[in-house]
């Protein structure tokens, strides 16, 4: 009895290191916090946050920062939401749009870092290599509030479309200064051999993630149609893979996950089944405890360490928001966007975490970057990803009551208001190939069920033939079903 009851109170030692007991409470977490803020209208992201600040390591300790399995999802959290955004987006539009995103990516690469760099060089009083390394930390952003404008549908606006593209010139970009800036502090020079091998090494990562995975996908699909779990894992493995030759390119793993989200793009339809569960799962479990792992992060204890950590952290936070707005700014005035336009990717690309803390960290441990600038940073982190989630729902919100009260023109309505499909079936054994066209045709937005007609000879199987038809059409019903598709099963004689 004393063996059980010393084993039950070193299960409840804090930190919590029992994986039932830890699992328990994130799941805790993940479920209260989108229902108790729900009725305050804040956003789900920042309770997410907020949470992880309490529990972590920093606040109540429940949970330590380095247990095994936060971060373990957390860091698939970060991949499946780069994959995601890769994955949703249109890519015809992101195509007609390309320049755009360019010059967005250029935008809030650059702006950021000339306004950043004079602050910290002049009149914080830094040295250059700091001075540049923790100005390129203000042009990182991580697509945190992505998972707003994902949940309330409007993650094909075009301004959604060219903040994500821009977030992979902008990462791409500070990543390959951090590189060689670190180079530089080194070898006290930029070395030609460094630049060749991330050369080589950006090369065939795009080979492989642009041309070989897309055929092994292509090739599995065909051959394990009927394998729904099968695809699902193969979708991961890939994103895994893509993920993991970037690390050894010395690229940064979300540039691995998004550029495979590209590249299975057009093979995962949005309607489809497959499209269903990688959403569901991600932002069902692993996006929330990437967001929950954010929070953790943070130690509010700094702002005690004196009135230089204040300071510091005071600075960096506003220049980040000022350079994020600006290049939001000058993209609307470009581009012609409109005032929500401008707000939703001020929102989307004003938040910090990932990113902006590989920088931080990796320039610390370089004798780069002292502890005021990464305890400023990690205030930086929490203020920018609550101001960008407001931010971001408040714009999303806006842009579909627009939406909503533009007039409906006769060839939208009969777009998605008026749709009806109906599928004729003679034989129920051979129709799977319909059912999936049916859901790929199927607008989201409209509410009417496909229909599933089967006609039966009129003699004295009749009835018993109905039944089995409906009962024949089971697993075509649970695949629509998956898809969040209600079918309407119409039999008659």
């Amino acid at each position: 009895m004393k063996n059980f009851f010393a084993n039950s109170m070193s299960e409840l030692t804090l930190p919590f290191t029992s994986p039932i007991v830890v699992f328990t409470i994130v799941l805790l977490v993940i479920f209260l916090a989108p229902i108790l803020l729900k009725r305050i209208n804040v956003p789900s992201v920042i309770g997410l946050i907020l949470a992880g600040v309490l529990i972590g390591p920093h606040g109540l300790n429940w949970i330590d920062s380095s247990h095994a399995g936060i971060e373990l999802f957390s860091t698939i959290g970060l991949l499946y939401i780069m994959f995601i955004v890769g994955l949703e987006l249109d890519l015809n539009e992101f195509s007609r749009n390309r320049n755009k995103s360019l010059g967005f990516g250029f935008f809030t690469f650059s702006i950021p870092l000339i306004i950043g760099f004079p602050v910290m060089h002049y009149i914080l009083g830094y040295d250059f290599n700091t001075s540049f390394l923790t100005a390129s930390m203000f042009s990182t952003h991580t697509l945190v509030t992505y998972p707003i404008v994902s949940r309330l549908g409007i993650a094909r606006n075009e301004a959604v479309a060219i903040t994500a593209g821009g977030t992979i010139f902008t990462d791409t970009a500070v990543l390959i200064i951090l590189a060689i800036i670190l180079s530089n502090n080194e070898s006290g020079g930029i070395q030609f051999s460094f630049l060749l091998k991330l050369l080589i090494s950006l090369t065939v990562f795009a080979l492989i993630v642009f041309f070989v995975i897309p055929l092994i996908a292509r090739w599995f699909f065909r051959r394990t149609e009927a394998e729904k779990y099968s695809n699902y894992v193969l979708v991961l493995l890939l994103v895994f893979f893509a993920a993991l030759l970037a690390e050894l390119g010395s690229i940064e793993p979300i540039i691995g996950a998004f550029a495979t989200g590209l590249a299975l793009n057009r093979m995962i339809p949005h309607s489809s089944a497959l499209m269903n569960r990688i959403e569901f799962i991600g932002n069902a479990l692993f996006i929330p405890v990437f967001l929950f792992s954010v929070g953790m992060m943070v130690d509010l204890s700094v702002v005690m360490d004196g009135v230089s950590t204040i300071v510091i952290a005071g600075t960096l936070t506003v220049v980040a928001l000022i350079g994020k707005w600006l290049a939001a700014y000058a993209t609307q005035k470009t581009y012609k966007y409109s005032v929500l336009q401008r707000e939703l990717i001020f929102g989307l690309s004003s938040s910090h975490a990932a990113a902006t803390l590989a920088v931080i960290i990796v320039g610390f441990k370089a004798g780069i970057i002292d502890e005021h600038i990464l305890n400023g940073t990690i205030i930086l982190i929490l203020i920018t990803c609550i101001w960008a989630s407001f931010v971001t729902q408040r714009a999303a919100k806006q842009i579909i009551i627009e939406e909503e009260n533009e007039p409906l023109s006769a060839s939208s309505l009969g777009d998605f208001a008026q749709e009806k499909i109906l599928v004729p079936i003679a034989n129920p054994s051979n129709i799977g190939h319909h059912v999936e066209l049916a859901l790929l045709l199927k607008d989201k937005r409209s509410v009417n069920p496909i229909s599933l007609l089967g006609v039966v000879l009129n003699d004295e199987e009749a009835e018993k033939n109905i039944v089995s038809f409906r009962k024949n059409l089971k697993d075509f019903v649970d695949t629509a079903t998956a898809a969040e598709v209600n079918v309407d099963i119409i039999t008659t004689i």
